[in-house]
Parts: C-alpha cells; sequence; structure tokens
C-alpha cells in the first residue's frame, strides 16, 4: 500500500471516532462516504479532460455544496440526497432511501473539505482500490459488521480474469457481485488488451455487463462503482438487479460468469413467530432447471444457478469453498453433472488468511460449458495447489498479483490446451498436476478435494512457521469451530 493511500485512508478514517460518538456506525459511515465521494467523482468527470454529461440536475452537484457551511450544508446536503432519488436508470438506484445519517453539522463539513482536497479521478484503479480495501478491513474488524466477508482479494480477481481471458463483443454476468470487483476488473482487461471500435465500445458501455446483488447497500456500491467507471447509461437499464439470485432463472444468457458467490452453506430466511420471537427457516430453491432440486446448499445451488445462466459455449471462474468439492448427497450428484455437461478443466486451491472471513478454505473452479452430449466432457482436471506451504495474511503478509503469476503461467490462457505439469516422481512438491477423468470418478464421492504435497509443518518440526502464522491458523481454527458451535447449539434450541 502506498503512502498515498495510507495517507488518505488515515484522513477518511480518521473521522471514524466523533462519527461513532455522535451514532453513526462503520456501515452507515461507509454508505455515506460513497454517497460524497460519488458525487465529487461525477464532478471531476463533468470537467475538462472528460466532459461527461452526468445526469446530476443542476442545483444538485457537488460544488452546489462545498463551500457551504453549517446548517446551509446539512440542508443542501439533504435536498441532494432527496432530489437524486427522485431520478430515474441507475442514478435513482444509487440515492433511492438514501438519507443523511450524519446529524452534526461540523463533521459533515470536515468530511466534506476532506473528499474537496484530492482528486478522486485522477488516482489510479489499484489506489481507488486498495483505499476502498482499507475501508473495507476496519469496517470488517467491527466484529458487528462482517461486512468484509464478502470482499474478494482484488489480486485473485485479477488472475481468474487473466485466465478466462474475456474477449469484445460478449456479456458477462455476476450473479453475487458485491461492489462490482469481477465486471471492472473484465472491462479494464478488455480495453487494455484489444483495439475497440466504436460499436464494441458502446457495447462495452451499455450491453456487456451484468450482475446481481442481494444487500442493499453493496448493491448501492456496485451500481456507483460501474456508474463511475463508464458502464451503463445513466438513464438507461440499470445493468445490475438486486434481489436472491437463486429464486428463479433469470432468463438471461451470458459469455462470461465470474462470481465469488457469499460464504457459508446453507439459505435461510428469518421470520417472527406467533411467540413474536425471531426464528430461521432452512430456505430450500425448487427449480426445474436445477439438477438436484429442494437443496439448501446455497454453494452448490449457485454452481447450478451459474450451468443455468450460461450459455451453451459459456465459460465460468468461480471461487468456492472446500465443501463444494468433497460433500457427498446432492454435493456428489451435482459434481458428476459439472463434470458431464462441462468442461471442468482447473482448479485452484487458494490459500488460507486472504479472506476477511476466518478460516475459509477456498478455491476456483475454471470450467466451460458444453452443447448437450451423451459423452462426458471433462477429460482431465488440472490442480494447482496454492494452499500447501503457503502462508498469507491480511495485513502482515497479503497475497499480491505477483504471487498468482506461476500459477498463470501454468493455466497457460493463450492456449490452455497446451500444457505441462510441474509434478512429477522426481519432483512432488510440483504445484500443478493433472488427474485423468477416470481418476476423478474412481475416487470416494466423486471428491476433487485432491492434493499431494506433503505439508512441512506436519512433517518436519524444525520448519514450523513462525510464530505470527501458528497464531493466526490457530485463531482462524477457533473461529470456525466457534460459528458451527453457535449454529449447532442454534439448532438444538430450537
Amino acid at each position: 500500500m502506498t503512502e498515498q493511500t495510507s495517507s488518505i485512508i488515515s484522513k477518511v478514517w480518521g473521522m471514524c471516532n466523533p462519527l461513532r460518538d455522535d451514532g453513526v456506525s462503520y456501515g452507515d459511515y461507509l454508505e455515506q462516504l460513497t454517497y460524497l465521494i460519488f458525487l465529487k467523482m461525477s464532478y471531476e468527470y463533468s470537467k475538462p479532460p472528460y466532459k461527461r454529461t452526468s445526469g446530476i440536475p443542476a442545483g444538485y452537484t457537488w460544488e452546489d455544496m462545498n463551500t457551504l457551511k453549517g446548517a446551509e450544508l446539512q440542508d443542501k446536503y439533504e435536498a441532494i440526497l432527496d432530489r437524486l432519488g427522485d431520478e430515474g436508470g441507475i442514478l435513482g438506484r444509487i440515492f433511492a432511501d438514501a438519507s443523511c445519517k450524519i446529524t452534526k453539522a461540523a463533521i459533515l463539513y470536515r468530511i466534506v473539505q476532506m473528499i474537496d482536497s484530492e482528486n478522486w479521478v485522477a488516482m489510479s484503479s489499484d489506489v481507488k482500490g486498495d483505499i476502498y480495501e482499507g475501508l473495507l478491513q476496519k469496517n470488517a474488524e467491527d466484529t458487528k459488521s462482517g461486512a468484509g466477508q464478502y470482499f474478494t482479494p482484488r489480486s485473485v480477481i485479477q488472475a481468474m480474469v487473466a485466465c478466462v481471458r474475456p474477449e469484445p463483443n460478449k456479456t458477462v454476468m455476476d450473479p453475487c457481485c458485491g461492489s462490482g470487483g469481477f465486471l471492472l476488473a473484465t472491462q479494464k482487461f478488455i480495453t487494455e488488451n484489444f483495439s475497440l471500435d466504436r460499436d464494441a465500445k458502446e457495447f462495452l458501455k451499455k450491453e456487456a455487463f451484468h450482475g446481481g446483488e442481494l444487500v442493499r447497500t453493496t448493491y448501492k456500491l456496485a451500481l456507483m462503482n460501474l456508474y463511475l467507471h463508464n458502464i451503463g447509461d445513466i438513464y438507461g437499464e440499470v445493468p445490475i438487479t438486486r434481489g436472491d439470485a437463486l429464486i428463479s432463472d433469470p432468463g438471461g444468457r451470458y459469455d462470461y460468469v465470474l462470481t465469488n458467490p457469499p460464504f457459508g452453506t446453507k439459505s435461510s430466511i428469518s421470520f417472527t413467530n406467533e411467540e413474536g420471537e425471531e426464528e430461521d427457516e432452512e430456505l430450500v430453491y425448487n427449480r426445474q432447471d436445477f439438477w438436484v432440486s429442494g437443496c439448501s446448499n446455497k454453494q452448490l445451488n449457485f454452481i447450478q444457478h451459474i450451468n443455468t445462466i450460461l450459455k451453451a459455449t459459456g465459460k465460468a471462474a468461480v471461487v468456492v469453498p472446500d465443501n463444494v468439492l468433497f460433500e457427498g448427497g446432492a454435493g456428489e450428484t451435482i459434481r458428476k453433472k459439472l463434470l458431464q455437461t462441462c468442461d471442468l478443466h482447473t482448479i485452484l486451491r487458494l490459500p488460507t488468511g486472504i479472506f476477511y472471513k476466518p478460516g475459509v478454505k477456498a478455491n476456483v473452479l475454471f470450467y466451460d460449458k458444453r452443447p448437450a452430449s451423451p459423452d462426458c466432457q471433462t477429460k482431465e482436471v488440472w490442480i494447482y495447489d496454492l494452499r500447501t506451504n503457503k502462508h498469507f495474511t491480511l495485513k502482515k503478509s497479503p497475497m499480491t498479483f505477483e504471487d498468482l503469476q506461476e500459477f498463470i503461467e501454468c493455466y497457460n490462457p493463450q492456449n490452455r490446451h497446451n500444457r505441462k505439469e510441474t509434478w512429477s516422481e522426481s519432483n512432488p512438491d510440483g504445484r500443478f498436476r493433472r488427474f485423468t477423468i477416470d481418476e476423478i470418478l474412481a475416487r470416494d464421492k466423486t471428491s476433487l478435494d485432491i492434493f499431494w504435497i506433503k505439508d512441512r509443518s506436519l512433517a518436519d518440526l524444525d520448519n514450523l512457521p513462525s510464530p505470527d502464522e501458528l497464531a493466526t491458523d490457530i485463531m482462524e481454527s477457533l473461529q470456525s469451530a466457534l460459528e458451527s458451535f453457535q449454529q449447532l447449539t442454534a439448532k438444538l434450541g430450537k
């Protein structure tokens, strides 16, 4: 993280303590910041050299409020939120039901001046990403918010996009898009790697990107992100829908699906019983397009949903937890169907310590859908193990894009049919290994949870990880065990 980024994060988060004293939560503060930064960036884009039409009505722009103070500033900010919430298209969706949560005019003034002092558009996307990631990390540190669990590390997003290599004039979908990271990374990849004519640029702006998001505030963040990156027509069709993506077949079919469904295995809905007590009930999805209908495991349901929304020749890259690779019952059925109908050609075993939610063990599945055929479409599965003997942490040793370069080279995006194993009998620590479909199908429950590298921390006490690494692993394991225990006791208490 650069000195500039750290300085801005310190400024932005330095306002948190007085806001907390005023009753503003981390999540509310993050939402207010995004409204204000959005207004400032819209204003910057309306000036040379960009001269974009912001769609924000005269009298309700950043420059109409940034010189005001006291009650006058408070009134103007509230008026802007009200007016923009009544607009159509993306703008109206972003500011729908927006309200000012900052009740002290002096604090609002300080925040506005802080934002006004920075040139946000001039910052690189990486810097802006670092700033948002820093804010989200602060938010995630508040145990009550838990917002960080939905944030995919930017290095993982970049690697997934680099491997899939999305092409111009094709559609991209993220059914649980969070703040829009996959869509923006895809836009950047296409603009940097292809020469686009006018029609291709217009398609990229108005037709290429689609998404869904369940959480209201995150949905707004995604719309802001896309709008500020020139995706979507300001008064045209909104590229992201809000709601539960698993409820039904949305009807659309897409060339690419890149996504990280939210962590957790069970879907549930909350309701108030006859005694006035809050209860959770498992939510199952009965869809005729699913291989296994009535399954309550949302991770497995997302695999089925993605199969539905992919075109017959579509490609997917999906982050999934370990249980998707080995769970029996519906899990085994869905894995077999996936291997049969798609070419599941690559699995990346991600290291621990890269997500905000402790203890997460995740993987990336790369697969291509194939037209209907009686033949099994997967012939071999290549697995890259980036987990064994690898240790990352969010703060002291974060995973970078450079840490994924060897995997990308092994994946060989330019021609993935021309690959070479790095594993061999003489090199048992090689991280890239090929398995035939017959070897996969012969495994218990068709498990794809495959690893072969000897864990040095278990095999050699002289090579134990550092105390910090051990402490982090222990804390993650304890946190995961505690959550499982809480879920169990909650069920027993019903």
